[in-house]
């Protein structure tokens, strides 16, 4: 099967890319356009991309804004009550098609990985059992990572460190945790020290929802880049959100990014979540409490994006298009240069690979041909579009397709691979 006049990123000529057995076996530069021929499809010029890539999403909590309650306030910690309110209600039926149902919304979005937090703060744990059922049985048709997550407090709820190495026994892939709302500061260091030494034990990765929060005197990440920096884990370990880093001084955050950078470490920000829920103490002038994606990029510190919620307590919007929450970033973090732009699909695709460390990722000879076509040419006309991802297809096989006009098939039973 081949791809004729397609795009790539970062490339300016047209490219015929060859599949077999499910892999690209060829990647050819074109001279000029070619005419259609048969096994063949025509991609018009269109942008060939690597998935897309959610990092940070709670699959367990999707589509359960209102039930029992609607979040009135709009703010986290009312967000966590009604969150706490819906946990008695959850089942595996509950949860399996309330996951299946978002895991398809994004899978039609371009989407083929997703790390999923799962609440450990619930002595059933069966979102956690659930999520890493599911994870099981997709592993063909998408990546799906569980990251044990203690919403509550690993040391501030009840037999949280407990159920925390219960949720990896069972399987999750990652450690999580959430240090700023555990009861004092120094259970949220503790916290931290105990994250990374289950991490270590069980050989997982690590993803803590670190500083969600406006208090400038908020800093664990400090403490986390540091466990990370000394234990030589950092491409292991993920700080998501961050947003207190918004209202940290720039004398202090020059300091703190001359550690984040020898630790190694990954970010990701939550743009549409984080701009509605944080600031919500402030009058005028009012912060716009998104983590300093623009300085981490500049840093060359690895950062990246996540939708984080889907009609969920937390946040009742969304549908599952990255190309939504890039658009948002880029006008939130005020990066708004063509250069922020050329490259601003780095963010939903490479860097997200990287820090969930995925493996045989990107459009190479030998890799496994799982790629999205995007309506575009390049990651600039792609964002201004903000068209819908027109094809995915994985290991050779289209899991969902659009038809434009301009795609055209020869013969329309072919399959790829």
């Amino acid at each position: 099967m081949r791809l004729i006049n397609a795009r790539l990123r970062q490339r300016p000529e047209l490219f015929t890319l060859t599949i077999e057995n499910g892999r690209f076996a060829q990647i050819e530069a074109q001279d000029g356009t070619l005419a259609l021929t048969k096994g063949a499809l025509d991609t018009a010029g269109n942008l060939v991309c690597a998935p897309f890539i959610e990092p940070h999403i709670h699959l367990d909590a999707a589509l359960t804004a209102g039930e029992p309650e609607w979040n009135q306030s709009g703010t986290l910690f009312e967000g966590i009550e009604r969150w706490s309110q819906r946990k008695p209600m959850l089942n595996e039926a509950d949860i399996r098609k309330r996951a299946l149902s978002t895991i398809e919304l994004l899978v039609q979005n371009g989407v083929q990985a997703i790390r999923t937090h799962a609440d450990t703060t619930d002595p059933t744990l069966i979102g956690v059992r659930t999520l890493c059922a599911l994870r099981d049985e997709l592993k063909d048709k998408i990546d799906l990572q569980v990251v044990a997550f203690p919403q509550d407090g690993m040391l501030s709820y009840p037999n949280g460190l407990a159920l925390m190495e219960e949720a990896l026994e069972i399987g999750a892939d990652v450690v999580g945790g959430i240090p700023h709302f555990e009861y004092t500061r120094e259970l949220g260091e503790k916290s931290i020290k105990l994250i990374i030494e289950l991490a270590k034990k069980y050989d997982r990765l690590v993803d803590v929802h670190c500083d969600e929060i406006d208090d400038p005197n908020s800093r664990f990440l400090e403490f986390l880049a540091c466990e990370a920096l000394f234990q030589d884990m950092g491409s292991n370990v993920t700080a998501s959100h961050t947003t207190a880093m918004h209202s940290y001084d720039n004398a202090y955050c020059s300091k703190l990014f001359r550690l984040l950078k020898n630790s190694g470490i990954n970010f990701i920000s939550c743009p549409t979540e984080s701009i509605h829920l944080q600031g919500r103490f402030d009058t005028y002038p009012k912060r716009r409490g998104v983590t300093r994606v623009k300085e981490l990029r500049e840093a060359n510190i690895n950062v990246c994006l996540g939708q984080d919620s889907i009609f969920d307590p937390w946040y009742s919007l969304g549908n599952g298009k990255l190309l939504r929450t890039l658009d948002f970033a880029l006008h939130i973090c005020q990066m708004m240069g063509y250069q922020d732009y050329a490259s601003a699909l780095d963010m939903i695709t490479d860097n997200s690979a990287k820090t969930m460390r995925l493996e045989n990722y990107g459009i190479e000879v030998g890799n496994p041909a799982n790629f999205i076509l995007l309506d575009g040419h390049d990651d600039y006309s792609v964002l201004r579009k903000q068209g819908d991802v027109l094809m995915s297809v994985r290991h050779g096989n289209i899991i969902m397709q659009r038809e434009p006009a301009r795609i055209i098939w020869e013969d329309p039973s072919f399959q790829l691979g």
